[in-house]
């Protein structure tokens, strides 16, 4: 037993070593899976002294089949709320007809986009070439470490690109998601496009279309929200913002 307990805590001090790693080095971008490391090896020494005390009996072996109750209980949850996130984020509905297109925000690296708002930007290029004919609907404020909104860098970009300004409409003040969608429905009202009677594309990075979704169907009464997926270019990010969505959709069913 003792070589067991020393097992786990063995265990415990890698991923305690690797998560600390993953949250420190901030260029990597996988912050939130070097938190889940953290997570995961605070648990098992607690598990590996339960598991001792579990061989005096009594409460000791009833608390620890309720710890291993909410533990699978917490990641079957995890899983089926990961399935529907990747799978919302590899959909593909591009060619159904939409009624206008809304281009979430992310960061902005002094006045340049960022990694993940680029890739937004290069999806909506495509997305616009194929719809020429219907608004779109830029949003996003300024946040710390931005020169300038969001939105009104995703307009120079897209513009620089050959994209008509006069299609452009930059919302300017939202600080989330929920707001994106409260803000530019309110300015799509204004040009007489209704967003609860109306189809509309929201072009955002694949981890986020699933709770694009929820956002604007049910928190925001949109009628339809069509996902356009964009795509990290890299493996280990697309891992780690696939798993902090999860979370972040419980939070949004939860708390928003």
């Amino acid at each position: 037993m003792k070589r067991k307990t020393a097992l786990w805590c063995i265990l415990a001090a890698i991923l305690a070593l690797a998560g600390g790693v993953l949250t420190a080095v901030r260029i990597w971008g996988m912050r939130f899976s070097g938190c889940l490391l953290l997570g995961a090896a605070a648990l098992m020494p607690a598990w590996a002294l339960l598991d001792r005390l579990a061989e005096r009996g009594g409460v000791w072996r009833l608390g620890k089949r309720v710890f291993s109750l909410c533990l699978a209980l917490g990641v079957g949850m995890l899983c089926a709320i990961e399935t529907v996130v990747i799978n919302r984020g590899r959909s593909d509905l591009r060619a159904l007809p939409v009624d206008a297109v809304i281009v979430l925000g992310a960061g902005v690296n002094g006045t340049q986009p960022s990694l993940s708002l680029r890739t937004r930007l290069d999806a909506a290029l495509d997305y616009l070439a194929e719809h020429p004919d219907i608004p779109v609907v830029l949003t996003g404020g300024q946040g710390y470490g931005e020169e300038i909104t969001e939105a009104r860098c995703m307009a120079e970009y897209l513009v620089e690109r050959g994209v008509d300004p006069e299609r452009l409409i930059l919302e300017e003040r939202a600080a989330d998601t929920a707001e994106n969608f409260a803000f530019s429905g309110a300015l799509l009202a204004e040009r007489g496009i209704d967003p609860a009677e109306s189809r509309i594309a929201v072009v955002t990075n694949d981890f986020h279309i699933a709770r694009a979704e929820l956002i604007g169907e049910w928190k925001q009464d949109y009628g339809a929200v069509i996902g356009v997926p964009a795509r990290l270019p890299w493996l280990h990010l697309e891992v780690n913002y696939y798993l902090r969505e999860a979370f972040a959709v419980v939070k949004t069913v939860i708390f928003d």
